[in-house]
């Protein structure tokens, strides 16, 4: 059965098991600096995904002087493909559902089709970000 937990950082638990997927993912997969890794989370509402009970998916959200970030989507390695990170993103909308303003992310140039297909479009210049390169990446609110 799938599950999506939303939670703040003081939830020990589900902060452990979703910073386990960050690490694995970005850290040890992707090569990202810890330090980079490992910010703004007081700060943020996390999501965690499960499913028959194991932790696959994390994603988080918080607020800027720009309006809400959509950040740190992670799905397990092995876990890709069956849609969790869909289902997190939709979730994370629902979350936002009632919010006016711009909703956005940097998202690795290699998943921009990923978040396409849930309306967002690319804006700007590509750019270095932990040495990835992203876009920015805005809400399109017309289509939903």
């Amino acid at each position: 059965m799938l599950k999506i937990n939303k939670f703040t950082f003081e939830n020990k638990e589900l902060r452990e098991q979703a910073f386990a997927i960050r690490h694995n993912v970005f850290v040890i997969g992707q090569n990202c600096p810890k330090h980079l890794e490992y910010e703004n989370e007081e700060s943020s509402t996390h999501f965690l995904l499960t499913f028959n009970g194991k932790a696959v998916a994390t994603a988080r959200h918080r607020k800027t002087k720009l309006g809400y970030k959509l950040e740190r989507f992670a799905v397990l390695e092995k876990e890709r493909g069956k849609g969790y990170g869909h289902e997190i993103l939709k979730e994370i909308l629902r979350d936002l559902v009632n919010f006016q303003g711009t909703i956005y992310m940097h998202a690795q140039v290699d998943v921009l089709p990923f978040y396409e297909k849930l309306g967002f479009k690319k804006i700007g210049n590509i750019f270095e970000e932990a040495n990835i390169n992203h876009y920015k990446m805005i809400l399109d609110k017309t289509k939903h």
